[in-house]
């Protein structure tokens, strides 16, 4: 990275990032380019100091837990007293009356469609096109390719088509339409073709309403348009192609409306540590707005260019039909903890949150302004997912932020709207006053298990030894957690107008079991799950079809709350741990094989979010959340003498050497057997020292020590 700096007022902006702004996101938006950089200054002179008082007063809270754990030792006995303290350090405050989210002009991917949500990194081109590309997927292809049809009985998959596989795919095809797109006699698996007469399907569906539209010759139509809950599906028929000549109905596959939505990723999926990884970040994500991201892609022996898709055009019973291609498009910024350098002001780094405030918005404008090729938002609408936000302050600075950005920019006020990730627990607590701070601009909120957790452990470090990380998943508090984020969000009037989401499913290659599992997220009350892959969105998008979202939150919201505020508050530490030796070293063995095996993509090579092999070898679809969750449970289990240093160290090796052995391959620099380099460096550190870390949070460590990595290359 150029040390050179271009002033610009009081700023001392990165040359790379001035360019960018300058040459790229500028053009075109009827900004003035001094004008955008006072206001830009201006709004950091702003919110930089209350940026650095939230983190203190992060710091001050945390300084009296620690000494009231310290002062009482052991699980919490007086939950009573507990939340009373809570209450006196201001760490909980009081939830206000009741009401509901004002937010207007959201769309309605947003606001009434429940599907699927892929997360992905935007860093990556392939995996951003790819991702946005997925609002539509192959029922036929998910099916045959994955393990969601068994390989018994003649239904390998093999290197070539296997025509029994295929039968069963047809069959579990047919059956898809049978229960949701029921005809009025008999089964879909006996249509010998379709056709639409007189704006009806014929054969004639038991729900007339269900055909939407149609391409090609109504008597002969090259596709039939259906839904059910909202979700599209398109029966698409070729009697040449080499799956349909040979169906009855000349059906090729069934084209299913599968990632509704997608967070475009600036956060734990990425390793943005300067102003050259930033750029590059914010370059993908300005041609997204733009409809112009395109990526080169090899696969089987041939290289093509991938571009964005189209929207698809239908004739329908009332006129044409027009259903977007692509997959509504969120961005997730980072949260308030760290600085970034490609900014300056008055020489200190500038929060980093606050530039991706500003510039993501900025990248949007084209967009929003209606000058993109292929528009994402119907609305005028950006979408940005704030993480790691403690409590309602940082909600209302986070809004009172977005409220400048739309003032620098020109855009009304809510047309950026807010995705508040229930991730941290003073946030938890205090739902309620969090959505009530962004009242006008809420459009998502969600939960999600590690970094939950990683602030679960943090929070309470000193108290005890934390129960086994396997075992959270059955505690009270995360139950009560989950069923808190939906009630909350019903009774604050998300229904019709924001997302209610649930967590990742992290193993991309296990999708049989994620059918039989994660149909419980839309059961749950969810309008939106995510998951690792375009494949996975189309298998889950099958339990939106299974379950009626909307029905179902009317239900949930009939009932009122299900939880109470001690539940949630249950600190998981251990009453009279007897683990054996074996448990201890199988529990720190998994923990420090899943660090160091992202870890060592995340410094040495600047991947933010892979397929990391675990320590049996199943690929789990990782992010930095899982570095907080498992470094900080390491952590608390040094702290509190279950295992000792020497016990760690040792165990660091045996691990480090596993992951060597999976990851090892053409260009791989082994981390055995010196154990000094960066990566394995980052590992250690984040477990020797992961009680002195903010919230247990990784960033410091991880940009530090890829820092220096970059220096070294």
């Amino acid at each position: 990275m150029s040390t050179e700096r271009i002033t610009v007022g009081g700023l001392e902006v990165a040359p790379e990032l001035h360019a960018f702004v300058r040459d790229e996101a500028l053009p075109d938006s009827g900004l003035d380019e001094a004008a955008f950089w006072s206001g830009f200054e201006a709004l950091v002179a702003e919110f930089a100091p209350r940026n650095r008082e939230l983190l203190a007063r992060r710091d001050e809270l945390q300084t009296a837990l620690d000494e009231w754990h310290t002062a009482h030792p052991g699980p919490v006995t007086d939950q009573d007293s507990y939340v009373s303290l809570l209450r006196e350090l201001g760490y909980l405050v009081e939830e206000p009356e009741d009401f509901e989210i004002t937010t207007e002009g959201v769309d309605d991917a947003v606001a009434l469609q429940a599907g699927p949500q892929l997360v992905v990194p935007v860093l990556n081109a392939r995996f951003a096109a790819n991702a946005a590309n997925a609002r539509w997927g192959s029922l036929y292809d998910a099916l045959y390719g994955t393990d969601a049809i068994d390989e018994a009985d003649g239904k390998e998959k093999g290197s070539s088509y296997n025509a029994t596989r295929g039968a069963e795919v047809i069959r579990r095809a047919r059956a898809f339409l049978d229960e949701h797109f029921a005809l009025a006699e008999g089964s879909h698996a006996d249509v010998t073709g379709y056709a639409v007469e007189d704006g009806a399907l014929a054969p004639a569906l038991a729900d007339p309403a269900q055909l939407v539209g149609w391409r090609g010759d109504p008597d002969a139509p090259e596709g039939v348009l259906l839904v059910h809950h909202g979700l599209h599906v398109e029966i698409q028929v070729d009697r040449e192609d080499r799956i349909g000549r040979d169906d009855p109905a000349g059906v090729k596959d069934l084209l299913l409306e599968s990632a509704v939505s997608t967070i475009m990723d600036l956060e734990d999926s990425i390793a943005t540590v300067d102003a050259e990884d930033k750029v590059a970040a914010y370059r993908n994500w300005l041609r997204l707005n733009q409809g112009t991201l395109t990526a080169d892609v090899s696969k089987g022996g041939e290289t093509f260019t991938r571009h964005l898709e189209e929207d698809r055009l239908y004739d329908g019973p009332r006129g044409q039909v027009v259903l977007p291609g692509r997959s509504l498009l969120f961005v997730r910024q980072v949260g308030h903890l760290m600085t970034t350098d490609a900014v300056l002001h008055e020489g200190q780094e500038i929060p980093e949150g606050v530039l991706d405030a500003v510039v993501t918005a900025l990248c949007a404008l084209v967009d929003i302004q209606g000058r993109s090729e292929l528009a994402n938002s119907r609305t005028g609408s950006m979408y940005a997912v704030k993480p790691k936000m403690h409590g309602p302050d940082e909600v209302r600075f986070t809004d009172d932020l977005f409220a400048a950005v739309e003032d620098l920019l020109g855009l009304g006020r809510g047309a950026i709207k807010l995705g508040i990730m229930d991730e941290e627990r003073r946030t938890s607590a205090n739902l309620k006053a969090c959505i009530h701070a962004a009242r006008g601009r809420v459009a998502f909120i969600n939960t999600g298990f590690l970094d939950r957790t990683g602030d679960e452990l943090h929070t309470s470090m000193l108290g005890g030894a934390m129960i086994r990380k396997g075992d959270m998943k059955s505690t009270a508090w995360i139950q009560a957690y989950e069923d808190q984020n939906v009630d909350i969000g019903l009774a604050c009037g998300f229904r019709g107008k924001a997302q209610i989401g649930k967590g990742m499913w992290a193993m991309p290659d296990e999708m049989a079991a994620m059918l039989e599992q994660k149909v419980g997220h839309p059961q749950a009350g969810a309008s939106c799950a995510w998951v690792p892959s375009p494949t996975a969105a189309t298998l889950h998008a099958l339990h939106y079809h299974q379950v009626d979202v909307a029905a179902r939150q009317q239900e949930l919201a009939a009932g009122g709350r299900r939880t109470t505020l001690e539940q949630l508050l249950t600190v998981p530490i251990a009453d009279a741990p007897d683990w054996s030796n074996e448990d201890r070293t199988a529990e720190i063995e998994n923990n420090l094989q899943g660090i160091l095996g992202y870890v060592k993509r995340w410094v040495d090579d600047g991947v933010g979010c892979s397929k990391v092999p675990d320590i049996h070898g199943t690929a789990l679809m990782e992010d930095r959340a899982t570095c907080r969750i498992s470094s900080q449970h390491v952590a608390n289990w040094l702290r509190h003498g279950v295992v000792s240093a020497e016990e760690v160290e040792a165990a660091f090796r045996r691990m480090a050497d596993v992951v060597d052995e999976q990851q090892g391959g053409d260009g791989y620099v082994p981390m055995a057997p010196a154990y000094d380099g960066q990566a394995f460096g980052a590992a250690h550190d984040l477990v020797f020292e992961g009680l002195a870390q903010p919230s247990g949070y990784t960033e410091p460590i991880l940009h530090r020590r890829r820092r220096a990595r970059k220096a070294e290359l």
